[in-house]
């Protein structure tokens, strides 16, 4: 465990803030909101690959499109069939 870790456990602070860990917030089959990622690296209807600081993320399924996307946020859409991390 690293020292930000461990100080992130020993206040109780949230690893987000503590660590720019990103935070996937997932809707159903429909939606998926991403906070902290660093890029989009891959993009097409059937998979969406991000870059976030501690691994890659990436999203299959079917019709899938960003809807808005900024700095250190996006909304995805469409059906969501497999989400993984490498």
């Amino acid at each position: 465990m690293g020292f930000r870790e461990r100080v992130a456990e020993r206040f109780r602070l949230p690893k987000d803030l503590v660590m720019g860990a990103a935070v996937l917030t997932v809707t159903g089959r429909s939606e998926a909101y991403v906070e902290n990622y660093r890029g989009i690296i891959e993009y097409t209807e059937e998979r969406i690959r991000l870059q976030t600081k501690t691994c890659q993320m990436t999203l299959c399924g079917e019709g899938l499109h960003i809807d808005y996307y900024m700095e250190d946020e996006m909304k995805i859409s469409g059906r969501i069939g497999e989400i993984r991390y490498c």
